[in-house]
């Protein structure tokens, strides 16, 4: 028998790269799987999304749609049971912008997990699968590819990433996890989260809020 729901929570954080970014998200997790909607708004344009997982907190469906000043485009992005990915995109109006969907379907082939960019939320689905929370999480490093979502463009590009855990979830302080992205020229992050796996502080990126 299924466990049931724990109650949806909502979330917010505040962008730290960007000060003027908000950030949203209404989470609700199951037995092994998680379902999410959020927002996030800047100066220059609005996101929302919504986001369903398989068992296992492997990514399902992604749908994010991005609105600015006299534009706007919009991403499904579908994994199938069998792993393959899956897009379709839409736009609207003129930007300066790649186009949106996935560049190139065959570099995703090994990935489990979407990444939305600038999104404090979809870290969460590697932690939570690689259970990086508890004392027996294994010590060493692993490599994964995300099928990385960038904004606003939302062109879809594969992403080696590495998780690893700092230290186990113990008290209200949340647990530190360190994620390196090889993508992002070396880049290194430490992120704090609370007993769910959800980010409460990603230096550099967003800091979760009352």
């Amino acid at each position: 028998m299924d466990l049931p729901a724990k109650p949806a929570r909502t979330l917010h954080w505040a962008g730290i790269d960007d000060p003027g970014r908000r950030d949203s998200a209404v989470v609700s997790f199951r037995e092994s799987e998680l379902a999410a909607s959020g927002t996030s708004t800047c100066d220059d344009y609005c996101v929302t999304w919504s986001l369903s997982t398989s068992p296992g907190w492997v990514t399902r469906r992604l749908e994010v749609k991005v609105t600015g000043q006299g534009w706007s485009r919009s991403l499904e992005l579908v994994r199938s049971i069998d792993g393959r990915w899956d897009s379709h995109a839409s736009t609207s109006g003129s930007v300066d912008l790649p186009a949106p969907g996935i560049e190139d379907p065959r570099s995703l082939d090994n990935a489990q997990d979407c990444d939305l960019g600038l999104c404090p939320l979809t870290n969460t689905m590697p932690i939570l699968r690689l259970d990086l929370l508890n004392n027996s999480a294994p010590p060493d490093e692993t490599r994964l590819t995300m099928a990385w979502v960038e904004v606003p463009s939302l062109r879809v590009l594969a992403s080696e990433q590495v998780y690893s855990q700092v230290s186990p979830y113990r008290d209200e302080r949340g647990s530190a996890i360190v994620l390196y992205s090889s993508d992002s020229g070396g880049f290194t992050a430490e992120i704090t989260v609370d007993s769910d796996g959800v980010v409460l502080d990603y230096p550099g990126l967003a800091r979760r809020t009352a």
